[in-house]
């Protein structure tokens, strides 16, 4: 008889985890949408400084009454609005998804684990 390298198969089926399985995807794609999001506010909040720069050059007031300064000033209020209400719920499911692997960090073997513990003298046959 053989002995593959891989670790022991089971007859048993594989438990399903329910919302456990797709929580650590979760917590990827969350970080990396609100890193994402983080960015594209930092380039929002300095073309708005930019903008208002340029506009007071000219010795006109960007905080003044003028429909020229209102427009300035509410330039990138939807970019700005949507990228913090879609960085909040990236949040969210990140807190979430880690929340749920930290809940099933020890709730038996994972995909493909025996549970049994390997020491050194296994790994060198």
């Amino acid at each position: 008889m053989e002995e593959s390298a891989g670790p022991p198969q089971s007859d048993e089926p594989a438990k399903d985890k329910g919302p456990a399985r797709y929580a650590r995807t979760a917590l990827i794609a969350g970080a990396l949408v609100a890193v994402v999001c983080i960015g594209l506010l930092v380039v929002i909040f300095s073309l708005d400084t930019f903008n208002a720069t340029v506009y007071s050059v000219g010795g006109n007031d960007i905080a003044g009454d003028t429909q020229e300064a209102r427009d300035i000033r509410g330039l990138y209020d939807g970019a700005r609005a949507g990228s913090i209400a879609v960085l909040v719920a990236a949040l969210l499911v990140t807190a979430g998804a880690g929340a749920l692997l930290y809940r099933e960090r020890n709730s038996g073997a994972g995909d493909g684990e025996s549970g049994e513990d390997v020491d050194f003298e296994d790994l060198g046959r």
